[in-house]
């Protein structure tokens, strides 16, 4: 009998932000209780750590050079043939998306057979001159609840979509885009077919600014003790980009205060989320689906948190590409007591792994692979030797390497290296590139292998250059054919 599938995701959840991995401030019980039994990915990464892109590898299995994303742009068309929901349809499967897409135009449905959108405060989108209906089914069900009014909006409260202002939600709890994506879920349970296994997609848009949880979690990090975040040892390189005029700064040096209350809104969202995921999970097993139904929970970027005083997402370190991946079965699917995996994994990695657990076919051309076999505690057929990310911004692109032990990073503009040791040093703190050439030549092949065919001309003769300008999309058609190298001997 087919299994039903549920896909949850959250906007910009750290890959470390869960008690499960051992944070020291933020408690998910509900989420720890998903990842004991089934598997936690503790080396899953979003390859192009910004929402677009990361969807895109998310929902067509992809690699960058495939799905041709390699940075933030709005307005792009989504014209994949092949999609997770489109896989699940084939086979007979009811779709159904509640929450974030971010696809354009904004009701494409990639796929699923409905869709129920909230993207958040959608720049491409937020036009006073068009009425909300076309985009945004959370704000036009938000105007109809008793006590709202024609016109409410949740961004009445002044806070940005990208800043570290924080405070706690201003209306009732129930009116909270997280808590709608599980009121809207649990209501698509009443209305299903029961003749068909389900695909169901929860996409909250929070921990993503604005920071507004509901007081009581807003309130219980905001007690936690004021603590400094971590500095690398390189991260003045980066201060051409330092603004700390600005509330949404990439690179900036906030006062404690302010820095605490964003930490309390982040965490405080994380909270939330980990309740109203339990609601959810306490229904599902209320309608008698909960011992036949595959969950998973992942992230499409991080966010640095004022790590090396860096803020937001886009960035090769961990706080930004790092993610979490947990994977739970029906009874007896998966072994008792969680597994840890530590295989490297990428966003485009869910579709197949969904599509496995369901016992669906997996359709040629992805770029990921099944992780189920690593959910079971089994080693991966043909593990990749190492993950390729990047992203455009600030006019170069930061390319990095990862083996899930060590990191490379390379800056497309000033053709600045970067090595971390992940085992010694998981928090980035210290840039071994000027003591250690001889690792920094061997990813630096690698990288060479990866970039080679570009169109923005990374690689000419058969080198890196520095000074290319980045494209956030790439051209249609291109073929990428990496040389051929061994992973003991680049």
């Amino acid at each position: 009998m087919p299994r039903n599938v549920v896909l949850i995701t959250a906007d910009q959840w750290r890959g470390d932000c869960l008690s499960a991995a051992g944070h020291p401030v933020v408690r998910t019980p509900y989420l720890d209780q998903l990842a004991g039994r089934g598997a936690r990915f503790e080396k899953a990464y979003s390859a192009v750590p910004s929402c677009i892109p990361a969807r895109a590898a998310l929902h067509t299995g992809l690699a960058q050079t495939s799905h041709r994303r390699t940075g933030y742009r709005d307005g792009v068309p989504w014209e994949y043939p092949v999609t997770l929901a489109s896989e699940f349809g084939r086979h007979g499967y009811q779709t159904r998306a509640i929450g974030k897409l971010h696809a354009f135009p904004e009701r494409n449905r990639i796929g699923f057979d409905e869709v129920t959108l909230h993207d958040g405060y959608l720049h491409a989108a937020r036009d006073r001159r068009v009425d909300p209906r076309f985009h945004d089914d959370y704000l036009s069900w938000l105007e109809r609840q008793p006590g709202e009014r024609a016109g409410a909006d949740y961004a009445d409260t002044g806070l940005d979509c990208n800043s570290v202002v924080a405070r706690p939600w201003a209306r009732a709890e129930r009116l909270h885009p997280t808590n709608w994506v599980v009121t809207e879920a649990i209501d698509f349970l009443y209305r299903r077919d029961v003749t068909s296994p389900f695909l169901l997609h929860l996409s909250f848009h929070r921990p993503h600014p604005p920071y507004d949880p509901p007081a009581w979690a807003f309130e219980q990090f905001l007690r936690a003790p004021f603590s400094e975040p971590v500095v690398g040892d390189w991260a003045d390189a980066l201060a051409h980009w330092r603004d700390d005029s600005r509330a949404d700064a990439n690179y900036a040096s906030y006062d404690a205060e302010t820095a605490h209350r964003a930490r309390a809104g982040y965490y405080g969202h994380m909270a939330h989320i980990d309740q109203q995921i339990n609601r959810f999970l306490t229904a599902l097993a209320e309608f008698g689906l909960g011992d036949d139904t595959w969950v998973c929970f992942t992230s499409d970027h991080g966010e640095m948190l004022g790590e090396h005083r860096l803020w937001r997402k886009a960035y090769p370190y961990e706080g930004s590409a790092r993610v979490p991946l947990l994977l739970a079965g029906p009874s007896g699917a998966l072994p008792r007591g969680g597994v840890v995996s530590s295989a490297l994994a990428e966003l485009r990695d869910v579709m197949p792994t969904l599509l496995e657990c369901a016992g669906l076919p997996v359709p040629d051309g992805l770029d990921g692979y099944s992780l189920l076999p690593a959910a079971r505690g089994e080693p991966l057929p043909s593990p990749r030797p190492w993950l390729h990310g990047e992203h455009a911004l600030f006019g170069e692109s930061m390319q990095w390497l990862t083996d899930g032990c060590e990191k490379y990073v390379w800056f497309s503009g000033s053709g600045r290296e970067q090595l971390f040791d992940l085992v010694s040093d998981p928090q980035e703190r210290y840039d071994l590139d000027p003591s250690h050439p001889a690792s920094v030549a061997r990813w630096r092949t690698r990288l060479t292998s990866e970039l080679t065919g570009r169109p923005e001309g990374y690689v000419t003769d058969g080198a890196l250059r520095p000074g290319r300008a980045p494209l956030e999309v790439l051209p249609e058609g291109l073929e990428n054919v990496p040389v051929s190298i061994s992973p003991s001997g680049a």
